[in-house]
């Protein structure tokens, strides 16, 4: 507890309603907090009121404020500009920062009489480099299709010391490489080449298929038709890169696309940045913070671009839209010095690249937490769609299974961060309802596996789920909700439907139902979840009614009554196992004489199934 509550609350009480940046500090007098605020009293207020429910990072900042600074703006604008200026003087601890550790690419053709291109770490060797590149990736892919495009050769021989010493490689012959090992390109018509290769990792291929073209025009009407032939066929490669590489040709000139990702309590931003019409550069960052995503996006969006000014493009696409984007805009502006639009794509070919940026994020977040891509897409679409504040980690789905209202039953299975939890699975057989009654069934179901949790007798109960899915409709989840405010928890509880051909269709809550047909990473995650727990609970169902099949047949044997024959079906599990048996041990087990257990032997032997 802070001691220095009191005093912060006595201060704050004083403090002006205008807009403002306040800085919280240590007892050092370090700044470990700096915020804005349309309203400096009624935020600071916020930190320190006695029944404040704080996220744990902020519970964390608040112990350790000691007292706090203020600078009062003339508008809110004008506190988030100062807001971003003294969060990159003082990096304060608990503000979101970009850590940005990773290294720089480059593009490098080499200082040499026939330079070659690569893809470079560093700057160490001479030559002349384009970049830099946060993406070592895209540096490489580049280096790769120009070298093919331009058929620049990428093999270790040294020209001109090299000419003619050997026959040119498989490069050469499949027209992977112009064979400069021949001796029978010159300096200047290689330098040309290495030119145009330049300007088409520069201005791309649309602006190069043009010059090209202009450059075929000349050289046939000055009757230079090798020159001009040569400049067909690297017109046709050009194309032909652009049609299989759809990174290379965006509907706008430039462009950043942002989006995000979030798994298990980490959120990655991805930053794809379009220049001259094709997919320039990637950039991600990681963070760990308990906050909305549209605050993490606009604090991110303020910070990255205030250090990378000169670098603000025209267009920045946006997965979903800002508190107040007219602010963000004019931010930009101010520090771009040029108008600057920001845009939530809702349709068309600008949803593509959103959806682009936005897989991105997802796969590094996978790697990161050995999953796959499309399973945190999946978690993340279904916390969206339902709602939810944050992506469901830990789900529980529910479904009632029974033959002729008989062995009737409900089975449990668990999904963990998108993949079955088999080993959390349960199986719950119908002890108050032996009824075809699906509500009470579920009902009593449910009630048993929340008692487990509040008497906390079971491990595999132990833990309360971010979601529940029940097996059903609308009705489903309106008979079990008042469960969950009987034992005082608050679980989203959702019903999954089922279409005539038993097919999932949507998912139910207690306003309706949702579709899912657009969202087909969460369509196919619930979709799996569903035909889990169907195949789950009906194979408990029979396994039971087979079960039952078998003690009725035992009890036809004179001597072995309802007792002894459950005893043998739990002793030898299944009745391959029981027909292994010897009469001796079948009368050990079942306590009888060896003229009963030969009889019991005799039928078992008799019995057909597994």
């Amino acid at each position: 507890m802070n001691t220095r509550l009191p005093d912060l609350r006595a201060k704050t009480a004083k403090l002006t309603t205008s807009p403002g940046v306040y800085l919280m500090k240590n007892q050092k007098g370090q700044i470990i907090y700096v915020g804005k605020a349309k309203n400096l009293k009624n935020r600071v207020t916020s930190y320190f009121r006695v029944s404040a429910e704080h996220t744990p990072k902020v519970a964390s900042m608040v112990e350790h404020v000691y007292d706090y600074d203020f600078i009062v703006t003339d508008s809110e604008y004008e506190a988030l500009v100062l807001e971003c200026s003294l969060i990159k003087q003082h990096q304060p601890r608990y503000n979101i920062l970009l850590k940005d550790d990773k290294g720089y690419s480059y593009l490098c053709f080499s200082a040499e009489p026939y330079p070659r291109l690569t893809a470079e770490k560093n700057k160490t060797k001479k030559g002349e480099y384009l970049g830099p590149y946060m993406s070592g990736y895209i540096t490489r892919e580049t280096a790769r299709e120009t070298n093919r495009v331009f058929r620049l050769p990428t093999c270790h021989k040294r020209f001109p010391e090299d000419f003619g010493k050997t026959r040119p490689c498989l490069n050469y012959h499949i027209h992977q490489c112009m064979g400069v090992c021949r001796g029978n390109i010159s300096e200047a018509e290689y330098a040309e080449q290495i030119r145009q290769a330049k300007s088409y990792i520069q201005m791309g291929s649309v602006d190069s298929v043009k010059r090209m073209q202009k450059e075929m025009e000349q050289a046939a009407e000055s009757l230079d038709f090798e020159r001009a032939a040569m400049l067909r066929d690297r017109i046709a490669a050009v194309k032909k890169a652009g049609e299989t590489q759809k990174i290379l040709d965006a509907t706008f000139d430039e462009a950043d696309v942002l989006a995000m990702a979030e798994h298990r309590g980490m959120q990655c931003i991805s930053i794809l940045r379009y220049r001259n019409r094709r997919l320039f550069d990637k950039e991600v960052f990681f963070f760990s913070e308990n906050v909305t995503r549209e605050e993490l996006m606009e604090s991110y969006i303020s910070q990255y671009y205030e250090q990378h000014r000169s670098e603000i493009p025209k267009n920045i696409l946006l997965e979903f839209p800002l508190s107040d984007p007219a602010m963000y805009e004019q931010l930009l502006q101010t520090y771009a010095q040029r108008k600057i639009r920001l845009n939530v794509p809702q349709r068309g070919s600008l949803c593509q690249y959103v959806q682009l940026s936005k897989n991105n994020a997802n796969e590094e977040l996978a790697l990161r937490f050995g999953r796959t891509g499309k399973e945190v897409q999946a978690l993340e679409e279904l916390g969206q769609v339902l709602g939810l504040p944050k992506a469901p980690q830990y789900i529980e789905a529910y479904d009632i299974s029974n033959l002729s209202s008989s062995s009737m039953v409900c089975g449990m299975v668990v999904f963990e961060n998108g993949r079955p939890l088999k080993r959390a699975y349960k199986r719950f057989r119908m002890k108050e309802h032996v009824t075809q009654d699906d509500y009470a069934c579920m009902q009593e179901a449910i009630t048993r596996r929340l008692r487990h949790y509040v008497e906390q007798d079971e491990a595999g109960f132990s833990r309360l789920p971010d979601l529940i899915l029940l097996d059903g409709g609308t009705g489903h989840v309106h008979a079990i909700a008042p469960i969950l405010e009987q034992f005082g928890v608050k679980i989203p509880l959702y019903g999954m439907v089922k279409d005539q051909k038993h097919r999932t269709r949507a998912i139910s809550g207690s306003g309706g139902e949702i579709s899912l047909s657009a969202n087909r990473a969460a369509f196919h995650l619930l979709t799996q979840i569903q035909d889990e727990v169907h195949r789950f609970s009906v194979a408990y169902m029979h396994r039971l009614h087979a079960k039952s099949s078998y003690q009725l047949e035992l009890t036809k044997v004179r001597g072995i009554g309802e007792k002894k024959a459950q005893k043998l079906l739990l002793h030898y599990k299944t009745l391959a196992h029981m027909k292994q048996a010897s009469a001796e041990e079948l009368a050990g087990v079942a306590g009888v004489s060896l003229e009963t257990a030969e009889a019991l032997y005799e039928a078992i032997q008799s019995m057909t199934g597994g």
